[in-house]
């Protein structure tokens, strides 16, 4: 954290109010008390906030990568991007969204996948609920409503448009961050076409899930993470029970959200680029 007003429990109050409550008032009176004042809290929140201002790592105009709005399955809508330059059959990622829907952050993640060698496709989970507003905080309160049956059919849809795609080498894979890290780890679970899976500071699934899980898994954690981590051990436990080909990263000094580059004050670069730099390799190993 560079900026030294901002603590772990301010993170934390964060992460809580973020994937925990929806009451935007109860946050900033409880950092009002941790920074010293409602002015404090009001300066402080948006450095802990995602900015999608921010400017994108591959700028969306990049001639390296193409790029399209799609509807694939039973009308789920996403982005598609992919390498230029490619030739041949190219290996594939779906690429799944935190709690705030499918945003320029995102779009941005997938563009960077395009820009390694996949096809890589964005699924906007909220799709059946109207699709991800531009209010932040409205998409998070979508969530509430959206069912696990729907995360799950709307994964093995994004796996089979990939499959059969005609630049698809056949062979997929998924990443996520936070939400999306835990619908990767459903995908997993759900999905036998799905080769290899890399969930970001994912929520963990039921550990008598994990025997299902087909993929090989590679998962990222954050070492200051209190919202995932206490989760772990358990289904370290049941992956290793089930004889599933996992491993595990954490990443100490690191906070939840520590790969979203428009995270302000939770975003951690030394961190997100070793992840990133390891899930790249992994998919290529699994999926090339």
């Amino acid at each position: 954290m560079s900026d030294k007003r901002i603590t772990q429990e301010m993170i934390d109050l964060y992460n809580d109010f973020a994937h925990r409550t929806l009451d935007r008032r109860g946050f900033m009176n409880r950092l009002a008390v941790l920074a010293g004042g409602t002015a404090a809290a009001y300066a402080i929140a948006p450095l802990m906030e995602a900015n999608q201002a921010q400017a994108a790592m591959i700028d969306p105009a990049d001639p390296r990568a193409k790029t399209e709005d799609i509807t694939f399955g039973t009308g789920v809508t996403g982005y598609l991007a992919w390498p230029a330059s490619a030739s041949g059959k190219l290996p594939t990622i779906v690429v799944v969204h935190e709690n705030r829907g499918l945003n320029d952050h995102i779009r941005d993640v997938a563009r960077r996948a395009a820009l390694e060698g996949f096809v890589a496709l964005a699924p906007d989970f909220l799709s059946p609920n109207g699709g991800t507003p531009s209010d932040p905080d409205a998409a998070r309160n979508m969530f509430q409503g959206l069912s696990r049956d729907s995360v799950i059919a709307s994964g093995r849809a994004a796996v089979a448009y990939l499959k059969g795609h005609a630049a698809s080498n056949g062979k997929v894979g998924a990443m996520g961050f936070c939400w999306g890290g835990g619908a990767v780890n459903q995908i997993a679970i759900n999905e036998p076409d799905l080769l290899a899976a890399a969930p970001f500071y994912g929520p963990v699934p039921d550990a008598a899930d994990a025997a299902k899980i087909k993929a090989k898994m590679m998962l990222h954690y954050a070492g200051s993470d209190n919202f995932v981590n206490p989760g772990i051990p358990g289904y370290r436990e049941a992956l290793d029970k089930a004889n599933v080909n996992y491993v595990v990263y954490m990443y100490e000094g690191a906070s939840h959200a520590f790969h979203n580059d428009t995270a302000g004050a939770r975003y951690n670069k030394e961190a997100a680029e070793l992840a990133w730099g390891r899930t790249i390799s992994f998919m290529k190993a699994n999926l090339g």
